[in-house]
């Protein structure tokens, strides 16, 4: 039988999983590439042999999207899978138009074929966009049950930036972890905040590794989603946040709409600082695609340690990386917090940015005068540092979720946002967890 080539478009996350669990044994296929985008520094790499299984002793090379038709033809590509998340509908049937000109066929494969099974009950986190507020949802359900007497451990959907081979099965329960695996900030971001909490958060390359390893020290599994991804897991509970200052996004973005069809819970969040309307809209969309789904409200309260360096000073704001790049937002926490505070300016970084944050601007010309807390690796963290020390202001907020403090010498003061989630009203997590029997 002639096996049938196809290319995965990916972002080094869904394209690899998507990979392990359907592609990676199957002679009915040959896995001719991998293209990337999204993620700064991920083409030019091989899926390792070490990953890549029996079938491909060498590996698969992987390379920068802009290739895709080339490469379609190079290879005669049969079937292009388009496997990575948070992208309008318009750029995906962009996409497949562009494939289907070049004489393949274009897939998007569903959770049937793509979710693991476990031998836990699993709980799924996951938002119609990024920056909706997955984070604080699985930070608070990990504390309930945790207070249940649930022993709780996270799986983290994936962000393998650095050498595949030893990131194939991670565990973070120490600060150590983090350098010990050599983590980006964007990495840090996510599993830092667990780690401070006493808890235990898996990720890597390959999930049915992971599960299995997950699985032995938990009584429940969080899958913790990434972007507004679906879940790696068969899932007995999943909660979707949505976000009103992006109201009418849960309908128009891949695959959050997905997200938003297969929740059993909806939580719109940011109800404190978003306005009537957007909220409204919001609602008025779960009732018309999932009218089955309980909904929880949700405050988003906002805190900072030391509110004097906001309060008639020339801030720096540095929001968190994703959100403000593809989640699209121009604002986020930081800027919340700085107008009710009365900052007497918001410092625009640009005239000081250098090199790989120069690139981000040029590509995310909406992000403005924030600055996006961009990390994907060794380099690019040298110059967020660079560009902070060199921007002319009183202060620094740093509202990402965690302190930078930690990784980065910043010559300036320094206060730090925080933001949890506050149910309003009678549904709440606890009460939903209590519903169902898990606790």
């Amino acid at each position: 039988m002639t096996r049938r080539k196809v290319l995965i478009m990916g972002a080094a996350g869904r394209d690899f999983h998507n990979f392990n669990v359907f592609f990676r044994d199957n002679e009915n296929y040959e896995v001719v590439a991998f293209t990337a985008t999204q993620i700064p520094n991920i083409d030019g790499r091989i899926y390792p042999p070490e990953l890549a299984g029996k079938l491909y002793p060498k590996g698969i090379n992987i390379y920068e999207e802009s290739k895709l038709v080339e490469l379609i033809q190079k290879y005669q590509v049969d079937e292009v899978v388009f496997a990575y998340s948070d992208v309008p509908f318009d750029y995906v049937m962009t996409k497949a138009s562009i494939v289907n000109a070049a004489g393949a066929s274009f897939r998007l494969m569903g959770m049937n074929e793509t979710t693991l099974k476990s031998s836990k009950p699993v709980i799924s986190v996951l938002a119609v966009r990024t920056g909706c507020g997955k984070s604080q949802t699985s930070r608070k359900l990990v504390k309930i049950l945790t207070d249940a007497n649930k022993k709780v451990v996270a799986v983290r959907h994936p962000m393998p930036y650095g050498d595949l081979v030893k990131q194939r099965v991670q565990r973070f329960a120490d600060f150590s972890d983090l350098d010990k695996y050599n983590c980006t900030i964007e990495e840090r971001e996510e599993y830092e905040p667990h780690i401070a909490r006493g808890g235990i958060i898996y990720a890597g390359v390959d999930y049915e590794a992971i599960l299995r390893e997950a699985e032995k020290e938990a009584d429940i599994i969080l899958w913790d989603g990434g972007n507004n991804d679906m879940p790696f897991f068969k899932s007995d509970l999943i909660f979707t946040v949505t976000d009103p200052h992006r109201p009418g996004h849960e309908l128009r973005y891949y695959p959050g709409n997905t997200c938003l069809r297969i929740a059993d819970v909806v939580i719109i969040n940011k109800i404190d600082s978003a306005t009537k309307e957007g909220i409204e809209t919001v609602r008025n969309n779960v009732h018309l695609v999932n009218p089955k789904a309980i909904i929880i409200e949700a405050n988003s309260p906002i805190t900072v340690d030391r509110p004097e360096l906001i309060t008639g000073k020339r801030v720096l704001i540095i929001e968190d990386g994703p959100t403000l790049t593809h989640g699209e937002m121009k604002y986020g926490a930081g800027t919340v917090i700085a107008k009710k505070l009365n900052a007497r300016e918001i410092v625009d970084p640009r005239p000081y940015a250098v090199k790989s944050i120069v690139d981000t601007y040029a590509k995310y010309p909406h992000i403005g005068i924030l600055l996006p807390a961009m990390g994907y690796g060794e380099k690019q963290i040298k110059d967020l540092e660079e560009t902070i020390n060199r921007t002319d202001c009183d202060s620094v907020v740093i509202a990402t979720p965690i302190d930078l403090g930690r990784i980065l010498k910043i010559n300036k003061p320094t206060t730090r946002v925080m933001y949890e989630l506050q149910e309003v009203g009678q549904n709440t997590l606890e009460s939903i967890l209590k519903s169902k029997g898990i606790i």
